[in-house]
């Protein structure tokens, strides 16, 4: 669901892409109708394309505000991108003058890579990319500006977006323009690629690492005890109380890392002066407190079950 179109050569690289995104939700042979009904072109607009969805039962979000470009170094990056139920499908197209490098990745890994120093390269769904050829042949003028190349690109997204729901009126448009020959272009696209696809996969060891963290403070927060003993106290040092853990308990930091598991002493604190080795601790109504008369008592842990 984009258009990107990208211009090489000896003066630098232009690259102008839309913003739109679509997700979907329904029946999977519904919904491979609908996207055959969209690529073959026989829906030509937003209000079209919403219509369809809802006589085959699928649901759709249409948004245009995803950046698709951005400036990696001395390069302007393109990608479109396809989330499968594991796996995120990432093309790349990074340019540069004098030279481009177009990127195939499945997660963060490259499945494929190949380079080439000038030319016009179209990222998108073939309906959408034939329309935009066939503008640029139109149109085209290589003595131009990169400024001016940018405006009719633009010009030739808005024209292909009026045609299908798949591409969307709203656009980027990036210049880079440094002082590179071929050989020296593909060095620097080696360096940036290779140095952006490695951030790449540091972000999603990251989201994986977060999302591990998450799934453990449910985990641990469907455990915090909120009704029954805990333990019994074990040693007095004034308003400090050492109880010992039950063997069906365990005392939690706030990151859930376990401080103490059963059998093991927790500092607690109190203001009773009625507390004796052996009272039984118990938690009642989400309240901490000795059971024997309900003092209060206080504690920097979490109390979970196993």
């Amino acid at each position: 669901m984009s258009l990107i179109i990208a211009y090489i050569g000896k003066k630098g690289c232009v690259m102008t892409g839309d913003k739109r995104k679509i997700g979907y939700f329904g029946d999977k042979v519904n919904l491979a109708q609908l996207e055959k009904e969209l690529y073959e072109g026989i829906i030509s607009t937003d209000d079209e394309f919403s219509k369809r969805a809802k006589e085959l039962g699928i649901s759709i979000k249409i948004t245009d505000d995803a950046s698709k470009l951005k400036i990696v170094g001395n390069t302007v990056r393109g990608e479109v991108s396809t989330k499968g139920t594991f796996e995120t499908k990432r093309r790349r197209i990074y340019g540069t003058t004098n030279g481009y490098q177009i990127v195939e990745l499945l997660g963060s890994e490259q499945k494929s890579r190949q380079a080439g120093e000038k030319g016009i390269v179209l990222f998108g769904n073939n309906y959408a990319k034939q329309l935009a050829q066939n503008l640029i042949q139109k149109r085209w003028k290589a003595s131009q500006s990169l400024k001016y190349m940018g405006e009719v690109f633009e010009q030739i997204l808005a024209e292909v977006s009026s045609k299908t729901p798949t591409v969307g009126d709203k656009f980027d448009t990036l210049i880079q323009q440094p002082q590179f020959n071929p050989s020296q272009a593909q060095r620097h696209l080696n360096i940036t690629i290779d140095n952006d696809i490695k951030v790449l996969v540091k972000f999603r060891q990251d989201l994986t690492e977060k999302l591990v963290q998450q799934n453990i403070a449910i985990d641990m927060a469907n455990k915090i005890i909120d009704k029954g003993e805990v333990g019994r106290v074990v040693s007095i040092d004034g308003n400090m109380l050492y109880v010992q853990l039950n063997d069906k308990t365990q005392a939690m930091d706030g990151n859930w890392k376990q401080l103490a598991g059963p059998g093991q002493n927790v500092l607690m604190f109190t203001e009773s002066d009625n507390v004796k080795i052996g009272d039984k601790v118990v938690i009642e109504n989400e309240d901490l407190c000795l059971k024997k008369d309900k003092s209060t008592l206080t504690c920097d842990i979490i109390l979970c079950s196993l």
